[in-house]
């Protein structure tokens, strides 16, 4: 068994390591592998094929890296938490608050009359999102210590959720032509707006989330077998629960105040992860779901790129499938 998780591991490593050199070569203008190498390591090359690779293709590749993993963490998280294998990393409203976040940052703003150069404009809806995301999470925890039962947290965070997104209708309706356009488009989710100076702010943010993650693998293990058998052995659920939400907050949150909501990624990969690594310990799982959502977004990014399409509806494509395999294999789900 180890043997197999082992060779497992070192397939997907390695074909996350081709699809990251792919991403880079795929685009509007192909470029040969060898070509990439060389931009990288300083070897003969153009000049204009260097300046591609190393200033666009290489930030987008590694934030499609890292969105994945950090989707595919969250989902795994989430669907643990909750013992519910339709659980995603945006159950409990992230996206929606992140939403709210970004629409009343571009639709809101203009409405007061603040306006702002491109860097303004970048820095300012990644924050919004980020600030909107991690209220919205805010809330949701501050209600779970007030209540033990994990379903009700979950509905209320999708009641929260609702609601938001009905705010974010609101300001779609009163909103200007061109504000309207520019949210719609952000809805839409990129990989390649995150700019080397985002990016060294996306990094650390994930970096923190993934370590709370590896935290709280003991608890989530211990999840399994239900919050009851959780406290018979020892484990304080409500310090758990809140390193969860937290590491969540932090991997889903960040991702989508930067590329935007990303879905269907941190919903099906894990499950991919679970049939392919045939293990429930997340000593395995959660290092096996990164690269599974790595492995994926990097895939739908090229995809995207090929028919110039938003990454959003090629991650659906993809997802969806997942999901109603999920749900014909749970016929009891609840």
């Amino acid at each position: 068994m180890k043997s197999r998780t082992t060779i497992l591991f070192v397939l997907f490593t390695a074909a996350v390591a081709a699809l990251f050199a792919a991403d880079m070569a795929v685009g509007s203008v192909s470029i040969p592998l060898g070509d990439v190498w060389a931009a990288l390591t300083g070897g003969a090359c153009d000049p204009t094929t260097a300046k591609i690779v190393r200033e666009i293709r290489l930030t987008k590749a590694i934030v499609a890296l890292v969105a994945g993993a950090a989707l595919a963490v969250s989902g795994l998280q989430m669907q643990t938490l909750f013992r519910n294998p339709l659980a995603g990393p945006y159950v409990l409203g992230v996206s929606s608050g992140a939403s709210l976040g970004v629409a009343l940052f571009i639709l809101g703003a203009p409405m007061l009359g603040l306006q702002g150069g491109v860097w303004f404009s970048s820095l300012g809806i990644a924050g919004a999102a980020w600030i909107g995301a991690a209220a919205t999470l805010a809330a949701v925890a501050a209600i779970s210590t007030r209540i033990k039962d994990i379903m009700v947290i979950l509905i209320l965070g999708m009641m929260i959720s609702s609601g938001v997104s009905a705010i974010v209708q609101i300001l779609q309706y009163l909103s200007a032509e061109e504000a309207l356009k520019s949210f719609v488009v952000w809805t839409m989710g990129s990989l390649g707006d995150v700019t080397a100076t985002q990016l060294a702010m996306l990094l650390p943010a994930v970096a923190a989330g993934a370590a709370l993650g590896v935290a709280a693998i003991k608890a989530l293990n211990m999840l399994l077998l239900g919050e009851t058998y959780a406290r018979s052995m020892g484990l304080d659920l409500r310090r758990s629960r809140m390193m969860i939400l937290l590491s969540t907050t932090l991997l889903a949150g960040t991702v989508t105040a930067f590329c935007g909501p990303i879905g269907f990624i941190g919903l099906a990969m894990p499950h991919v992860a679970r049939v392919i690594f045939r293990n429930a310990d997340h000593r395995t799982l959660m290092p096996a779901a990164a690269l599974t959502g790595a492995a994926s977004l990097l895939l739908c990014d090229m995809v995207a790129k090929l028919l110039a399409l938003p990454v959003n509806s090629i991650t659906a494509l993809l997802g969806i499938p997942v999901v109603v395999w999920v749900v014909v294999r749970n016929k009891n789900l609840a």
